[in-house]
Protein backbone atom coordinates (compact mmCIF):
# COMPACT_ATOMS: atom_id res chain seq x y z
CA UNK A 1 0.00 0.00 0.00
CA UNK A 2 3.20 2.06 0.79
CA UNK A 3 4.54 1.70 -2.73
CA UNK A 4 1.26 2.27 -4.14
CA UNK A 5 0.83 5.64 -2.42
CA UNK A 6 4.63 6.56 -4.00
CA UNK A 7 4.12 5.31 -7.11
CA UNK A 8 0.47 7.86 -7.08
CA UNK A 9 2.55 10.38 -5.72
CA UNK A 10 5.21 10.22 -8.15
CA UNK A 11 2.68 9.60 -11.47
CA UNK A 12 0.76 13.18 -10.29
CA UNK A 13 3.70 15.21 -9.77
CA UNK A 14 4.81 14.06 -13.62
CA UNK A 15 1.25 14.79 -14.92
CA UNK A 16 1.19 18.30 -13.00
CA UNK A 17 4.79 19.00 -14.32
CA UNK A 18 3.72 17.74 -17.76
CA UNK A 19 0.54 19.70 -17.45
CA UNK A 20 2.45 22.96 -16.81
CA UNK A 21 4.91 22.84 -19.39
CA UNK A 22 2.62 21.56 -22.34
CA UNK A 23 -0.40 23.72 -21.54
CA UNK A 24 1.31 26.48 -22.74
CA UNK A 25 2.32 25.22 -25.98
CA UNK A 26 -1.01 23.79 -26.75
CA UNK A 27 -2.58 26.92 -26.42
CA UNK A 28 -0.10 28.45 -29.13
CA UNK A 29 -1.03 25.41 -31.10
CA UNK A 30 -4.87 26.12 -31.22
CA UNK A 31 -4.27 29.47 -31.54
CA UNK A 32 -2.09 29.52 -34.21
CA UNK A 33 -4.39 27.20 -36.29
CA UNK A 34 -7.81 29.72 -36.16
CA UNK A 35 -9.10 32.52 -37.41
CA UNK A 36 -9.21 36.24 -35.83
CA UNK A 37 -13.19 35.50 -35.82
CA UNK A 38 -12.55 32.57 -33.57
CA UNK A 39 -10.11 33.69 -31.84
CA UNK A 40 -12.31 37.08 -30.63
CA UNK A 41 -15.29 34.52 -29.92
CA UNK A 42 -13.40 33.34 -26.97
CA UNK A 43 -12.62 29.88 -25.66
CA UNK A 44 -8.83 29.94 -25.47
CA UNK A 45 -8.74 25.95 -24.83
CA UNK A 46 -10.73 25.51 -27.45
CA UNK A 47 -10.03 23.32 -30.52
CA UNK A 48 -10.69 25.07 -33.67
CA UNK A 49 -13.83 24.87 -36.10
CA UNK A 50 -12.29 25.54 -38.91
CA UNK A 51 -8.65 24.89 -38.76
CA UNK A 52 -6.25 27.11 -41.55
CA UNK A 53 -3.10 27.37 -41.97
CA UNK A 54 -2.94 30.70 -43.45
CA UNK A 55 -1.54 32.35 -40.27
CA UNK A 56 1.49 30.02 -40.44
CA UNK A 57 2.22 31.13 -44.16
CA UNK A 58 1.59 34.87 -43.03
CA UNK A 59 4.02 34.14 -40.27
CA UNK A 60 6.77 32.33 -42.62
CA UNK A 61 6.74 34.66 -45.15
CA UNK A 62 4.96 38.18 -45.53
CA UNK A 63 4.55 39.31 -41.66
CA UNK A 64 6.35 42.65 -40.83
CA UNK A 65 9.41 42.32 -38.66
CA UNK A 66 10.50 45.22 -38.65
CA UNK A 67 10.78 47.74 -42.24
CA UNK A 68 10.50 44.53 -44.09
CA UNK A 69 7.58 42.50 -44.28
CA UNK A 70 9.12 39.20 -45.65
CA UNK A 71 8.15 37.02 -42.46
CA UNK A 72 10.13 35.15 -39.90
CA UNK A 73 12.23 33.67 -42.84
CA UNK A 74 15.29 35.52 -42.83
CA UNK A 75 15.60 35.05 -39.11
CA UNK A 76 15.23 31.63 -39.51
CA UNK A 77 18.04 31.35 -41.82
CA UNK A 78 20.43 33.86 -39.89
CA UNK A 79 19.57 32.13 -36.91
CA UNK A 80 20.98 28.84 -38.99
CA UNK A 81 24.15 30.66 -40.01
CA UNK A 82 24.74 32.07 -36.38
CA UNK A 83 24.19 28.20 -34.79
CA UNK A 84 26.15 26.21 -36.73
CA UNK A 85 29.86 27.55 -36.38
CA UNK A 86 28.84 29.01 -33.11
CA UNK A 87 28.08 25.35 -31.38
CA UNK A 88 31.28 23.87 -33.77
CA UNK A 89 34.12 26.30 -33.15
CA UNK A 90 33.32 25.98 -28.98
CA UNK A 91 32.43 22.21 -28.81
CA UNK A 92 36.16 21.78 -30.53
CA UNK A 93 38.25 24.48 -28.18
CA UNK A 94 36.36 23.33 -25.45
CA UNK A 95 36.92 19.77 -26.26
CA UNK A 96 40.50 20.51 -26.76
CA UNK A 97 41.25 22.56 -23.70
CA UNK A 98 39.27 19.46 -21.58
CA UNK A 99 42.08 17.18 -22.59
CA UNK A 100 44.86 19.76 -22.08
CA UNK A 101 43.95 19.83 -19.07
CA UNK A 102 42.59 16.16 -18.27
CA UNK A 103 46.02 14.91 -19.06
CA UNK A 104 49.07 17.20 -20.54
CA UNK A 105 48.71 19.63 -17.21
CA UNK A 106 50.25 22.92 -18.27
CA UNK A 107 51.76 25.05 -16.47
CA UNK A 108 49.31 27.56 -14.91
CA UNK A 109 46.01 25.25 -16.02
CA UNK A 110 44.52 25.26 -13.08
CA UNK A 111 44.73 28.96 -12.71
CA UNK A 112 43.50 28.79 -16.72
CA UNK A 113 40.80 26.85 -15.19
CA UNK A 114 39.56 28.44 -12.48
CA UNK A 115 39.11 31.43 -15.16
CA UNK A 116 37.25 29.69 -17.10
CA UNK A 117 35.14 28.60 -14.93
CA UNK A 118 34.61 31.96 -13.34
CA UNK A 119 33.85 33.15 -16.31
CA UNK A 120 30.85 30.73 -16.91
CA UNK A 121 29.22 32.50 -14.19
CA UNK A 122 29.62 36.09 -15.45
CA UNK A 123 26.45 37.78 -16.39
CA UNK A 124 26.30 38.14 -20.12
CA UNK A 125 24.73 42.06 -19.12
CA UNK A 126 27.90 42.54 -17.36
CA UNK A 127 30.14 41.98 -20.26
CA UNK A 128 28.34 43.88 -23.18
CA UNK A 129 30.12 47.05 -23.09
CA UNK A 130 33.79 45.32 -22.79
CA UNK A 131 32.80 43.38 -25.49
CA UNK A 132 30.92 45.90 -28.02
CA UNK A 133 34.09 48.07 -27.69
CA UNK A 134 36.17 45.35 -28.35
CA UNK A 135 34.23 43.96 -31.71
CA UNK A 136 34.51 48.14 -32.72
CA UNK A 137 38.15 47.53 -31.85
CA UNK A 138 38.34 44.72 -33.94
CA UNK A 139 36.24 46.40 -36.74
CA UNK A 140 33.71 43.76 -36.81
CA UNK A 141 30.72 44.81 -34.81
CA UNK A 142 27.17 44.31 -36.50
CA UNK A 143 28.85 41.62 -38.56
CA UNK A 144 27.97 37.44 -38.56
CA UNK A 145 31.66 37.35 -37.63
CA UNK A 146 31.26 39.30 -34.23
CA UNK A 147 28.37 37.60 -33.18
CA UNK A 148 30.07 34.16 -33.91
CA UNK A 149 33.05 35.12 -31.68
CA UNK A 150 30.89 36.67 -28.89
CA UNK A 151 28.78 33.05 -28.70
CA UNK A 152 32.21 31.43 -29.02
CA UNK A 153 33.66 33.37 -26.22
CA UNK A 154 30.34 33.03 -23.63
CA UNK A 155 30.33 29.13 -24.59
CA UNK A 156 33.63 28.03 -24.36
CA UNK A 157 33.99 27.85 -20.10
CA UNK A 158 30.90 25.71 -20.23
CA UNK A 159 32.40 23.59 -23.06
CA UNK A 160 35.49 23.16 -21.48
CA UNK A 161 34.11 22.18 -18.19
CA UNK A 162 32.02 19.13 -19.52
CA UNK A 163 34.70 17.89 -21.46
CA UNK A 164 37.78 18.14 -18.44
CA UNK A 165 35.02 16.58 -16.43
CA UNK A 166 34.44 13.91 -18.73
CA UNK A 167 38.18 12.91 -19.34
CA UNK A 168 39.11 13.43 -16.05
CA UNK A 169 37.11 9.82 -15.62
CA UNK A 170 38.90 8.00 -18.52
CA UNK A 171 41.48 6.03 -17.41
CA UNK A 172 45.26 7.33 -17.15
CA UNK A 173 46.99 4.10 -18.55
CA UNK A 174 45.14 4.12 -21.57
CA UNK A 175 46.67 8.26 -22.19
CA UNK A 176 50.13 6.72 -21.00
CA UNK A 177 49.77 3.79 -23.37
CA UNK A 178 49.52 5.70 -26.15
CA UNK A 179 52.59 8.20 -25.19
CA UNK A 180 54.84 4.88 -24.68
CA UNK A 181 53.50 4.22 -28.44
CA UNK A 182 55.29 7.51 -29.35
CA UNK A 183 51.94 9.39 -29.61
CA UNK A 184 51.81 13.04 -30.13
CA UNK A 185 49.50 15.85 -28.29
CA UNK A 186 47.51 16.01 -31.44
CA UNK A 187 47.41 11.75 -32.46
CA UNK A 188 46.14 10.87 -29.36
CA UNK A 189 43.80 13.32 -29.41
CA UNK A 190 42.45 12.89 -32.43
CA UNK A 191 42.64 9.12 -32.50
CA UNK A 192 42.22 8.43 -29.14
CA UNK A 193 40.00 10.68 -27.38
CA UNK A 194 37.71 12.43 -29.88
CA UNK A 195 36.30 8.27 -30.08
CA UNK A 196 35.50 8.04 -27.19
CA UNK A 197 33.89 11.54 -26.57
CA UNK A 198 30.48 10.71 -28.72
CA UNK A 199 28.01 11.06 -25.56
CA UNK A 200 29.51 14.32 -24.06
CA UNK A 201 29.90 15.90 -27.60
CA UNK A 202 25.72 15.39 -28.14
CA UNK A 203 25.45 16.77 -24.76
CA UNK A 204 27.51 19.57 -25.55
CA UNK A 205 25.72 20.37 -29.09
CA UNK A 206 22.33 20.26 -27.63
CA UNK A 207 23.27 22.50 -25.06
CA UNK A 208 25.04 25.43 -27.66
CA UNK A 209 22.36 24.68 -30.07
CA UNK A 210 19.22 25.37 -27.72
CA UNK A 211 21.05 28.66 -26.08
CA UNK A 212 22.53 30.19 -29.11
CA UNK A 213 19.35 29.30 -31.03
CA UNK A 214 17.38 30.69 -27.86
CA UNK A 215 19.67 33.82 -27.27
CA UNK A 216 17.98 37.16 -27.65
CA UNK A 217 20.49 40.05 -26.49
CA UNK A 218 23.65 38.63 -27.87
CA UNK A 219 22.14 39.03 -31.23
CA UNK A 220 20.25 42.10 -30.64
CA UNK A 221 23.39 43.96 -29.89
CA UNK A 222 26.09 42.15 -32.26
CA UNK A 223 24.40 40.56 -35.25
CA UNK A 224 23.83 43.94 -37.13
CA UNK A 225 20.76 44.39 -38.87
CA UNK A 226 21.18 42.14 -41.66
CA UNK A 227 22.07 39.59 -39.48
CA UNK A 228 19.29 39.42 -36.83
CA UNK A 229 18.40 36.15 -35.24
CA UNK A 230 14.92 34.38 -35.25
CA UNK A 231 14.29 35.86 -31.78
CA UNK A 232 14.55 39.20 -32.54
CA UNK A 233 12.38 39.28 -35.19
CA UNK A 234 10.14 37.45 -33.47
CA UNK A 235 10.40 39.97 -30.50
CA UNK A 236 9.42 42.80 -33.44
CA UNK A 237 6.65 40.96 -34.85
CA UNK A 238 4.82 40.49 -30.94
CA UNK A 239 5.56 43.87 -30.07
CA UNK A 240 4.51 45.97 -32.81
CA UNK A 241 2.21 48.31 -31.97
CA UNK A 242 0.70 49.22 -35.89
CA UNK A 243 -2.87 47.44 -37.46
CA UNK A 244 -4.29 45.07 -35.87
CA UNK A 245 -2.86 42.68 -33.75
CA UNK A 246 -3.28 39.08 -35.17
CA UNK A 247 -2.80 36.68 -32.15
CA UNK A 248 -2.87 33.40 -34.68
CA UNK A 249 -0.37 34.91 -36.41
CA UNK A 250 2.13 35.82 -33.44
CA UNK A 251 1.80 32.16 -32.74
CA UNK A 252 2.21 30.64 -35.42
CA UNK A 253 5.53 32.93 -35.36
CA UNK A 254 6.09 31.96 -32.08
CA UNK A 255 6.01 28.24 -32.82
CA UNK A 256 8.37 28.38 -35.52
CA UNK A 257 11.00 30.23 -33.68
CA UNK A 258 10.75 27.21 -31.36
CA UNK A 259 10.59 25.05 -33.59
CA UNK A 260 13.96 23.79 -33.65
CA UNK A 261 14.98 23.72 -29.85
CA UNK A 262 11.89 21.17 -29.69
CA UNK A 263 12.52 18.96 -32.40
CA UNK A 264 16.25 19.37 -31.05
CA UNK A 265 14.63 17.99 -27.27
CA UNK A 266 11.97 15.16 -28.69
CA UNK A 267 14.96 13.64 -31.00
CA UNK A 268 17.92 13.65 -28.81
CA UNK A 269 16.43 13.97 -25.04
CA UNK A 270 17.43 10.40 -24.64
CA UNK A 271 21.05 10.95 -25.68
CA UNK A 272 21.65 13.83 -23.62
CA UNK A 273 20.24 11.74 -20.46
CA UNK A 274 22.84 9.48 -21.92
CA UNK A 275 25.85 11.94 -21.81
CA UNK A 276 24.77 13.61 -18.78
CA UNK A 277 25.13 9.94 -16.99
CA UNK A 278 28.00 9.00 -18.84
CA UNK A 279 29.74 11.94 -17.73
CA UNK A 280 28.84 12.31 -14.26
CA UNK A 281 30.04 8.17 -13.84
CA UNK A 282 33.10 9.13 -15.65
CA UNK A 283 33.82 12.51 -13.84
Amino acid sequence: MKHSAERIGIYAFLFSAALFFLLPLYVMLVTSVKSMDEIRAGGIFALPLAPTFEPWRLAWSEVCTGAACEGVRAGFWNSVAITVPSTLLPIALGAVNGYALSFWKPRGGAVLFAVLLAGAFIPVQVMLYPMVRMMATLGVFGSMPAIVLVHTIFGMPLMTLLFRNYYAGVPRELFQAARIDGGSFWRIFLQVMLPMSAPIIVVAAIMQVTGVWNDYILGLVFAGRDNLPMTVQLNNVINTTTGTRLYNVNMAATVLTALLPLAVYFLSGRWFVRGIAAGAVKG
